[in-house]
């Protein structure tokens, strides 16, 4: 007889990875911070710091427990870390950040060191056959951290990490045969800005955002699927809001209807108003409904400007809400 056992698909304790890359001054910490105090739902969250007590800067400002990660960096340290932070909470699918995950890759006794100090093991200062065994240095590392990959998908509990990010170019020739320096192509960056990370990490987590210091805070999808793009707007930081929104999509309800303070104010795109009208399950017959009474002439959603179809939201959410 077989061991498996199917039943019904529903929309449950759905853990949560979600990953958040940028340099600094881009706010990828106090995004992380609003996401995790939403997601906790008034609840402490917590806090693996490996930069020396850095996460401490935001203790006057969001309640969370604070543990400090140190070198070595290796991929099993830091899944010990997070799998330590889930066993002393007293609540059900508590909420971790860490901040910085890139330690990881690149700090000490990183992926980086391990795969230079297994290089030093097999070929010395042998340089002919540390070239011939470069590709070979990385077997262990890789595998450690695909360990750790491993693990954390199966955390009972919401993860975000934070990821640095820098950036990068490439010496190209143009079209007219000059050479030229361009910001490095990447499918995880943006402008040249690339996340420190193992180059898979951003598409293992459940939605990945790189964040940019002349927008703090506003997310610029790397790994966004559908169902997750009406709580992330690219038009706006990521808030609190969005994170208790998040909440309540993975404990199996639908998030409320109240959009931050500021959405209405800056009106919405036909796309946002979709989204919110797509994930908040509204009748098409009360939205046809709604322009029709607020805006008479109007030609459907396309035809009204972005503050008129904010509007139409703000009366969709207190039609439904008072259902």
């Amino acid at each position: 007889m077989s061991s498996f056992t199917f039943r019904p698909a529903r929309r449950e304790n759905v853990p949560l990875l979600i990953g958040l890359a940028g340099g600094t001054g881009s706010g990828k910490t106090n995004s992380a911070m609003l996401l995790a105090k939403g997601l906790a739902n008034g609840k402490p969250f917590y806090g693996i710091d490996t930069e020396n007590g850095r996460m401490l800067h935001y203790a006057d400002d969001f309640d969370f427990r604070h543990g400090e990660l140190h070198a070595p960096f290796r991929p099993e340290r830091y899944a010990d870390a997070i799998e330590a932070a889930i066993a002393d909470a007293k609540e059900p699918r508590p909420v971790v950040v860490v901040d910085s995950f890139s330690h990881e890759h690149a700090g000490e006794g990183g992926l980086l060191d391990w795969q230079e100090e297994e290089l030093e093991r097999m070929a010395g200062q042998d340089y002919a056959k540390r070239e011939r065994v470069k590709m070979a240095a990385w077997i262990r590392p890789k595998m450690s951290h695909k360990e750790m990959v491993n693990r954390l998908l199966q955390l009972p509990a919401h993860l975000i990490v934070c990821l640095r990010a820098e950036p990068k170019v490439d010496i190209v020739k143009n079209a007219q045969g000059k050479t030229e320096i361009v910001p490095k192509q990447s499918l995880v960056g943006l402008d040249g800005w690339i996340p420190i990370a193992e180059k898979n990490l951003p598409f293992e987590l459940t939605a990945s955002f790189l964040l940019m210091a002349d927008r703090p805070g506003v997310p610029k999808p790397i790994k966004l699927p559908e169902q997750f793009k009406p709580f992330f707007p690219l038009d706006r930081p990521i808030t609190e809001s969005a994170g208790r929104a998040l909440g309540e999509w993975a404990a199996g309800g639908a998030p409320r209807m109240t959009a931050p303070a500021d959405d209405s104010g800056d009106g919405l795109s036909v796309a946002q108003l979709v989204a919110r009208v797509k994930t908040n399950e509204v009748p098409t017959e009360l939205v046809r409904e709604t322009i029709a009474q607020l805006f008479p002439d109007a030609d459907g959603a396309k035809s009204l400007t972005d503050v008129q179809r904010g509007a139409v939201w703000d009366a969709l959410a207190g039609a439904v809400a008072g259902v």
